[in-house]
């Protein structure tokens, strides 16, 4: 392998890998800003086809290529850096002026000068390494030299790696399970009451009526969540208002608290997908700083921002319903769901709850929220499913079908089943409806087989609206369609 090439690979690498050795997978590592622009930067007809045929493997994807990226840009200031010891014929010179570069790019992407020197250190290192064996180009390459260069940097790899592991696990939230707490307490009667409500199942695959916080699913634009301290938040009410003003964390959090059952789920599942779920939520009604912001634009229409650069309009009366939340089942909301404070808006795709909020700004004109602008559907109502998460035998012979249903603030009446591929129906057994707007059901149904069968599932909203036939892909409306499964007896 040529030096250079080689100087400039093991440079990269191991840069990338002492930037996450210090900052581990927080946004401070240099892959995490050029993960935002590469995620942004993405043609939407790519992310749609990415979240329908790729799935959760997508994160991954760009993740590799932001990593890739941010190691061609470290190999190259140790390239820059020989060249420069080259002209100067000063090879002692080369390392410098590489971790310099190193460390004058990594501080440009992170804006972290302390936790740049993880990627820039190392780059030095293997400059020094690269310019010795260049230094003396006119000799025999020693293969033995080239060798011990690759395995020092395999070296430092992993051993970046487990510091990296090792930081971000030490940042990592741990308030997965909801907390032993005064059992008189408003949150602790509702889990409660979700306990004593959910059906009796044979079937290990259907949640209770409340999903735990480590197992509630999680969907961002990008890979690397913001961390902002309560005390660091504030909210602005800005734009087409007679008032604007800001609220902080401790404002907010006086003001008058309700607990909230409330359902999300993602536009980009699939039609029996698992992005499905249920929380108690505990925060304020948005209603009462509309009022005091007094909204004067002409499209009766607000954008909420995040500090993640998400954004996502809705129409004023929407919010006049919705919720600002900051604790989910009783504990502070975790990072990853959007701490210190998210909206939740009813009857709406879990995307337009805007996670890390910062702003409400009044609007003149409609605008295109983030994904509208990539062809996706926008903030309409989610649509009407229910899921056939499993199908248990019994120790008689019978089987168990069972699942959730949901259809946001229409709610759920009835959920039919079909044993024989759709040629009868029979109702489902429901569970009581939870108290509150937005909110899902769980649905069993027990029966003998005769043989190989198909069973499909339907359901109908409060409004009386069946739940329709034709199937159809997540993008850009969100997944439609009865719901099968081929059983064998």
């Amino acid at each position: 392998m040529d030096k250079r090439v080689q100087v400039f690979a093991l440079a990269g690498i191991s840069g990338v890998a002492g930037s996450y050795a210090l900052a581990g997978y927080t946004r401070q590592f240099i892959a995490a800003p050029i993960d935002a622009v590469v995620v942004r930067s993405t043609p939407g007809p790519i992310v749609a086809w990415m979240i329908t045929n790729v799935g959760d493997a997508g994160h991954l994807l760009h993740i590799a290529l932001s990593m890739g990226i941010a190691g061609v840009l470290l190999g190259t200031t140790a390239v820059l850096g020989q060249f420069v010891g080259a002209k100067l014929d000063r090879w002692f010179l080369a390392p410098g002026v590489a971790g310099v570069l190193a460390w004058a790019l990594t501080v440009a992407i992170t804006t972290e000068p302390v936790r740049s020197l993880g990627a820039a250190l190392p780059v030095a290192l293997f400059t020094v390494i690269g310019s010795g064996s260049l230094s003396t180009a006119d000799h025999d390459p020693s293969r033995r030299r080239a060798l011990g260069s690759i395995q020092s940097a395999i070296g430092f790899v992993v051993v970046a790696g487990g510091a990296g592991w090792i930081k971000t696990n030490s940042d990592t939230e741990t308030a997965d399970e909801e907390p032993a707490s005064d059992p008189s307490s408003p949150v602790t009667r509702r889990l409660e009451e979700a306990n004593t409500q959910s059906l009796d199942l044979a079937a290990d695959n259907v949640p209770g009526l409340v999903s735990s916080i480590g197992e509630f699913y999680n969907v961002d634009i990008a890979e690397f969540d913001p961390e902002i301290a309560d005390d660091d938040w504030s909210m602005g009410l800005t734009g087409e208002v007679e008032t604007e003003f800001s609220v902080t964390f401790e404002e907010l959090t006086d003001r008058p608290t309700e607990h909230r059952y409330v359902t999300l789920r993602c536009v980009g599942e699939s039609l029996n997908g698992r992005k499905l779920d249920t929380a108690v939520w505990t925060g304020t009604p948005i209603k009462p700083l509309l009022e005091e912001a007094d909204p004067e634009g002409d499209c009766d229409c607000a954008m909420l921002r995040a500090e993640d650069g998400y954004f996502v309009q809705f129409p004023v009366e929407a919010l006049e319903d919705a919720f600002l939340a900051w604790e989910m089942n009783g504990r502070p909301l975790p990072k990853s769901h959007g701490h210190p404070v998210r909206v939740l808006v009813p009857g709406h795709w879990g995307e337009t709850n805007v996670k890390w909020l910062t702003e409400i700004e009044l609007l003149d004109e409609a605008m295109d929220g983030y994904w509208e602008q990539r062809g996706w559907h926008g903030t309409g109502p989610v649509n009407t499913v229910a899921k056939l998460w499993d199908d248990t035998r019994l120790d008689d012979g019978r089987i168990e079908v069972a699942g959730h249903a949901y259809a946001g603030t229409r709610g759920i009446e009835r959920v039919e089943v079909s044993t024989d591929g759709g040629a009868s129906w029979t109702d489902a057994t429901l569970s009581a409806p939870l108290p509150g707007e937005d909110v899902w059901r769980q649905w069993r149904h027990v029966y003998e087989p005769t043989g190989d069968h198909e069973v499909v599932v339907r359901a109908i909203d409060g409004e009386g609206d069946r739940q329709p036939r034709d199937q159809s892909d997540s993008f850009p409306s969100g997944a439609t369609g009865w719901v099968s499964k081929a059983i064998s007896a």
